[in-house]
């Protein structure tokens, strides 16, 4: 039996970690909220012409939720797999999991408006 070698770790890490990516999509009806919102940051982005520092905001932004969300959603996988029935310990680990989600959007939502706003009542003023 041979080895893999360095490279092939690499690469099967990182179609690992894909897989992951696609299990979030998947399974969680808010990243998929999460995934239009950001594409139609990134759409409003690109029409406004926002500087390439609101750029970098704005995907640092959108990285929060995501990151969140996947942290979110792998607490929820080991606390169903470690407390099947319902415990009120584990709803309260779930609960704040999707209050750091909570948090993140709020808070990317916020980013948007400081950016986009003053933006769009100079187009519409």
């Amino acid at each position: 039996m041979s080895q893999k070698s360095y490279f092939q770790r690499r690469r099967d890490s990182f179609r690992h970690a894909a897989h992951g990516v696609r299990i979030i999509v998947a399974t969680q009806p808010h990243a998929r909220i999460h995934l239009v919102a950001a594409a139609g940051v990134a759409l409003a982005a690109w029409l406004l012409e926002v500087s390439a520092l609101e750029w970098c905001v704005l995907l640092l932004a959108i990285a929060l939720v995501w990151v969140s969300e996947a942290i979110n959603t792998a607490l929820e996988f080991a606390v169903d797999l470690a407390s099947p029935e319902h415990h009120p310990i584990a709803g309260k680990a779930k609960d704040a999991a999707a209050g750091a989600v909570l948090l993140a959007a709020c808070l990317a939502a916020v980013i948007g408006a400081v950016i986009f706003l003053p933006r769009l009542a100079q187009l519409f003023s």
